[in-house]
């Protein structure tokens, strides 16, 4: 690959055991470093250390900014966040 002023990965950890998904992630950290990255992920994990977050849906953008930010708003981002990381299953998430 040569030196990309953007990156976009689609799902780049999804397949990837979580030892194996932590060594790629700080790979891609370093890799984006100094250029835009826009990644496309299930596995929030993946995105938690970007400077912006966008959550779409169907009906377009619903959330951005960045993870604590979400967090804070306790929105669908967070709620997927908790699902995903604490166990914690809502009984609704509304998109």
């Amino acid at each position: 690959m040569k030196n990309p002023p953007i990156l976009i990965l689609d799902e780049a950890t999804s397949a990837l055991d979580n030892t194996s998904e932590l060594i790629i992630q700080k790979s891609l950290e370093d890799l984006s470093k100094g250029r835009t990255t826009i990644v496309v992920a299930h596995r929030l994990s993946t995105v938690k250390n970007a400077d912006e977050i966008v959550v779409l849906t169907d009906k377009g953008i619903i959330e951005k900014g960045p993870h604590e930010e979400l967090m804070a708003k306790e929105g669908v981002y967070s709620k997927l966040y908790n699902a995903q990381f604490k166990g914690f299953i809502p009984d609704e998430i509304n998109f």
